[in-house]
């Protein structure tokens, strides 16, 4: 058997690569050119497959790809090829959902209403100074400050997309307290926690009933465009929209235009239509906007997470056992 790798890896991944692969073969191949040509009797590829190569190829069984997503991979052709297609999903979850909730409680707590006034040196505690209670008659009553910041337990989230990332957010949402609702396309079995996983027709459902709604669903053809300005008012007024999905799902120019009119609370968007956002873009105006320049996903275990994914799916290949994370290749996820 054989592996092919392209573009080459450094010596200390590839070292731990070929002990995985044992007797299997492993060519490091840093040339597309080279590429072609090495994996004509391949059994196995790790890397950015082009139609030349899967043309060249005779005998590829398995192909991983680097990355998690799968928009920018697939291409016909490897769609109607029998080989078996793997991805990188589920190393991200944990940290990714932990931003999310970076911007969950920016929003609930008024935080980044607060850091600009840091910026700016003054001091003005929503809700109106005169609202604060006094020593003397204590918190007897719910205050104008009281109701201008959130608890989170009184709130229900929205996740878009129940893959590992959407899960890790709702597990994360149990530990606030928060109730969970949840739609997705193929998944039917609401884990602990979720109070409901609906399939997506249930989307304006979903909407119409959280306090924030969460985008962890892949690019995939049936979602470009999904967030819409008629989606986008499906929202309760008082909601906040949060994409760590991908770019396409939201359509930015009528997110700013929901945004103007008032007719959802705020945003928080790690990824875009277009990357890096334009300078002279509107959204940047917005106060109720937070804005992370696709960053969600960074992390120094990363890269020691995918490596294990790779050397644990070349020992099961070489096994003949069943591989880790397969794509449904038509469904780009």
């Amino acid at each position: 058997m054989k592996l092919v790798i392209y573009p080459a890896v450094e010596a200390d991944r590839l070292s731990r690569i070929e002990t995985a692969a044992g007797a299997m073969a492993v060519e490091n191949i840093g040339e597309e050119d080279a590429a072609v040509e090495a994996i004509r009797d391949a059994d196995a590829f790790f890397g950015k497959l082009t139609t030349a190569m899967l043309a060249a190829s005779t005998r590829l069984r398995w192909v991983q790809s680097p990355t998690a997503s799968l928009e920018h991979y697939v291409f016909p052709e490897l769609v109607e090829h029998p080989c078996t297609l793997t991805n990188m999903r589920g190393l991200f979850s944990d940290i990714i959902a932990d931003h999310v909730f970076g911007y969950i409680l920016c929003f609930a707590r008024n935080l980044h209403t607060y850091l600009r006034q840091q910026l700016a040196r003054r001091w003005e505690p929503i809700g109106g100074e005169q609202a604060r209670t006094s020593f003397s008659a204590g918190p007897g009553v719910v205050s104008a400050m009281d109701r201008a910041h959130m608890h989170l337990s009184d709130c229900t989230l929205g996740i878009v997309g129940l893959g590992a990332i959407g899960g890790e957010i709702a597990r994360r949402a149990n530990a606030f307290g928060m109730r969970v609702l949840a739609v997705d396309p193929v998944r039917t079995d609401a884990p602990e926690g979720v109070e409901s996983l609906w399939p997506m027709d249930q989307l304006t459902n979903l909407l119409s009933r959280s306090d924030f709604v969460v985008i962890a669903a892949p690019h995939t053809p049936q979602t470009v465009g999904l967030f819409n300005r008629e989606m986008i008012q499906r929202m309760r007024p008082s909601a906040y929209l949060i994409n760590i999905g991908r770019g396409v799902i939201v359509k930015l120019d009528d997110l700013c235009d929901a945004l103007a009119a008032g007719e959802i609370a705020g945003t928080a968007l790690d990824v875009f239509e277009q990357e890096p956002l334009p300078r002279e873009h509107r959204l940047w105006s917005f106060d109720n906007v937070l804005i992370t320049p696709h960053v969600a996903a960074c992390s120094v275990h990363i890269a020691e997470r995918h490596l294990e994914v790779l050397l644990d799916n070349i020992r099961r290949f070489v096994a003949d056992e069943s591989l880790r994370n397969v794509a449904n290749k038509e469904l780009w996820f």
